[in-house]
């Protein structure tokens, strides 16, 4: 009983620092992208006072539970991913659940998300909820397709859907990742990536600075407060699934923190770069390119 407190304590210890590793990282990537269009940007700090001010509200409007629920189905997805998933290679205290759970049981929470945001929009009310919902689902199974095949070829490559023994096949220099071993593998994931980070250009579902609705606009208070908690979570977490099945994992803090970073600022300069997509461009360049790479990395391995 005191193993399973005190791994609880540490595995809590180490949401707290994504948490905050991703807040940062967040912020720091809005300071590049404003410094490239020649505007200085947020403060480092504004993460940080966003969630405290978010918190700090109570709302008295009542959409009903379902949509309420939204944003904790969503958290629910990223927090899980999490605990499945080891942060540090070797580390007794950062390596979470990672022996009770594997690639597909993060695949699935990958989708828990979404689906628990499009139940909640869907009861939100707003006549065009079923449009964003549309545009959500088929950008992310379009997504997961070429993802799939990856995780499948390295599985293969592998023998194991276990993340930590995919790791640790990767341990012993540069020219062991899977980057080296397995680079269509790798591609097709890391143009999914582009979609899971949903920066431009497959940002559509949010629309930012076009459209006055979405999850920023119809959720406020508290349960804005949950996404935000959830995004900066849910691209670290992301970015750490990417370094572990691709390029060899982290051994420390500071390798972690190295390759998280560059990880997600590949979908940040792709998205200064690229203008938005439309909903069926989207859909059908992640069903050309990647799918083609995700297939022939499977055939390969077969």
């Amino acid at each position: 009983m005191n193993d399973i407190i005190i791994k609880l304590l540490w595995t809590l210890l180490g949401l707290f620092i994504v948490l905050n590793w991703g807040m940062l990282m967040g912020a720091t990537m809005r300071k590049i992208v404003a410094r490239v269009a020649h505007r200085r940007g947020i403060p480092f700090y504004q993460p940080w006072l966003d969630l405290i001010k978010l918190y700090a509200n109570r709302s008295s409007i009542s959409h009903g539970v379902m949509f309420y629920l939204g944003p904790v189905f969503r958290l629910g997805g990223g927090v899980g991913i999490f605990l499945f998933l080891p942060l540090i290679y070797g580390s007794a205290y950062f390596s979470n659940f990672s022996w009770a759970g594997d690639l597909v049981l993060i695949l699935y929470f990958q989708f828990f998300g979404m689906l628990g945001m499009a139940l909640g929009a869907g009861e939100g009310g707003h006549p065009n909820s079923v449009i964003g919902i549309t545009r959500g689902l088929s950008q992310f199974t379009t997504v997961e397709l070429p993802l799939t095949l990856a995780v499948i070829s390295i599985a293969l490559q592998y023998n194991t859907l276990s993340i930590h023994e995919i790791v640790a096949a990767q341990q012993g220099g540069f020219q062991n990742w899977t980057l080296v071993t397995n680079p269509l593998a790798t591609a097709a994931a890391m143009f999914s990536l582009l979609g899971l980070f949903r920066h431009a250009p497959f940002n559509l579902v949010k629309a930012p600075n076009e459209v006055p609705i979405g999850p920023p606009t119809e959720y406020h208070s508290a349960f804005l407060g949950v996404l935000r908690t959830n995004g900066a979570i849910l691209h670290v977490v992301e970015a750490a699934l990417f370094m572990n099945l691709f390029f060899g994992g982290a051994t420390n803090w500071a390798e972690f923190i190295l390759k998280t970073f560059l990880i997600y600022f590949w979908s940040v300069l792709v998205g200064v770069v690229f203008p938005r997509y439309r909903i069926e461009q989207a859909v059908t360049w992640f069903l050309k390119i990647p799918l083609a790479i995700g297939v022939l990395a499977v055939i390969i391995f077969i």
